[in-house]
């Protein structure tokens, strides 16, 4: 009896060892992907996007090339280009004038512009497009790229100025060689006739002798 009670004592103890060892087994661990996998990249990493133009400068009437980079790869980019005109004469004073005396027009951009303000452009494999741009205003001129996909943007300035026109030719600029031509061939004439009169001299005198 007492043999007995003693092997029940020792089920019981090793029951109540066992139950918290079965628990602790029972409870989901964490899968070894979940702690060794690197998190995923976004798919635009953060990179500055720039746009340049090969001449910051030029006449009207003549082209430019517009490079961007940076942007995303193969994705369509909206340029808009944003022109401030010449500023006009203040109140009261005189319109601007070029070299050869006349005016600068100063006519508004509306009636001015045929070149495109909105236009696109198209990236390669490595985010980078140009794109050739005839302005047909002048003044300056700010590009501004923005990419659909990607959203970056960048911008670049161009001044386009007047093209120079000849000087042209007027009666005041004709008069000035005329004058010096006319009194270059009346001095040579008193000098021819002076010539002939001291030969003629030379010639009678020697045969008075």
């Amino acid at each position: 009896m007492r043999l007995s009670r003693i092997i029940m004592a020792l089920t019981v103890g090793l029951a109540v060892v066992a139950v918290p060892t079965a628990a602790g087994a029972a409870q989901p661990q964490p899968t070894p992907s979940a702690t060794t996998d690197p998190p995923q990249p976004p798919p635009y990493p953060p990179t500055a996007a720039s746009l340049t133009v090969n001449r910051p400068t030029i006449y009207l009437g003549e082209t430019v090339i517009l490079t961007g980079t940076g942007f995303g790869p193969n994705e369509t980019v909206d340029i808009t280009v944003t022109v401030t005109p010449q500023a006009a004469p203040a109140a009261g004073k005189a319109p601007a004038r070029r070299s050869d005396g006349t005016t600068v027009a100063m006519a508004p951009v509306a009636y001015q512009a045929s070149a495109p303000l909105h236009f696109t452009a198209y990236t390669n494999a490595q985010g980078r497009f140009t794109k050739s741009y005839k302005p047909s205003v002048t003044g300056l001129l700010t590009f501004t790229a923005t990419g659909r996909e990607s959203g970056r943007t960048a911008t670049a300035e161009l001044r386009v100025l007047h093209r120079k026109q000849p000087l042209p030719v007027t009666g005041d600029s004709i008069g000035t060689p005329m004058k010096l031509g006319g009194g270059l061939v009346g001095a040579g004439a008193i000098m021819l006739l002076l010539t002939l009169a001291w030969r003629r001299r030379q010639r009678f005198g020697g045969a008075a002798h």
